[in-house]
């Protein structure tokens, strides 16, 4: 008799602590916001890419960070500190708990929706591509890159192209990764690349900072035909902080209606999504 009344203590010891964990685990998720609004300081997870996210000397600037600096400035957070990563290191990262939030107009994809909770959509954008001087090879699309197995692109590891590039026909053999968009730039003008590709306005910025005449950005670049382009922005957070994130909304929601969002993403020459484009859409497929 002693036995089962030992085990059946056991049990009831097993489930209070489960209960407990549980409370635990949804407090800590309730009270992220308002630790952040105690310290006024949130850390964000960029990856120096112009013009979403980069470093201007000691300056956090870009259209992901000015829209972000405003929302959680609506949110009482006044300090935006910026921490740079690798593009493909920034999931990863979150999910460490290295950042609180990454701001980098980050395309929303259904595959990334599985690790990462995004907000609703605030940018959206085209792709680009970049070629040594005169484009020898005459590429003007992902399905020329395709065509000819011979020809390499350059893509910064983790970007959305890696899958548009696929998606279009070009095989894994063809695609060098690099870390960032001058280790593209340098690949393509060596030769060990022929081409590299991106977002239109990241790479078309950073080649007017290169100030090369190596490279030429493809001015008659036809755009893919495919599902996620044009692709929609958003900073995303842990899966864990859905409250933190659903604060973040609340506070974009008001700010795209009193017209601060268009003015901030208008400042780098992009667009704001239509309010028909929501995450859930995009993260299940329907939009994407």
């Amino acid at each position: 008799m002693r036995k089962y009344l030992r085990i059946f203590a056991l049990l009831i010891t097993v489930l209070i602590m489960t209960a407990c964990g549980s409370k635990e685990a949804g407090s800590e998720d309730q009270d992220v916001l308002a630790k952040l609004q105690e310290k006024g300081t949130v850390n964000v997870g960029f990856a120096n890419e112009a013009p979403y996210a980069y470093k201007d000397g000691d300056e956090l600037k870009g259209a992901a960070v000015d829209i972000a600096k405003a929302v959680f400035k609506e949110l009482g957070i006044d300090n935006v500190e910026g921490h740079l990563a690798d593009f493909g290191q920034l999931i990863p990262g979150l999910n460490a708990g290295k950042f609180d939030v990454i701001t980098a107009g980050m395309a929303i994809e259904p595959d990334r929706c599985e690790n990462a909770a995004f907000a609703e959509p605030e940018i959206q954008y085209g792709e680009g591509m970049v070629v040594q001087t005169g484009n020898p090879e005459n590429l003007l699309s992902y399905k020329d890159i395709a065509n000819n197995p011979d020809i390499k692109v350059a893509v910064m590891a983790g970007a959305t192209e890696n899958d548009f590039l696929i998606r279009e026909g070009v095989s894994k053999d063809q695609i060098m990764s690099v870390p960032d968009i001058p280790a593209s730039f340098s690949a393509v003008e060596s030769g060990r690349a022929h081409v590299t590709t991106a977002t239109e306005m990241t790479i078309k910025q950073a080649l007017e900072s290169a100030n090369t005449d190596k490279l030429e950005f493809v001015e008659k670049f036809e755009q893919p035909d495919i599902e996620g382009i044009p692709s929609y922005g958003a900073p995303a957070f842990r899966k864990d902080n859905e409250k933190l994130k659903d604060a973040y909304n609340e506070a974009l929601a008001k700010l795209k209606e009193d017209g601060t969002i268009d003015e901030l993403a208008g400042n780098y020459g992009f667009t704001v999504p239509d309010a028909e484009i929501t995450t859930d859409k995009i993260c299940s497929g329907e939009q994407y």
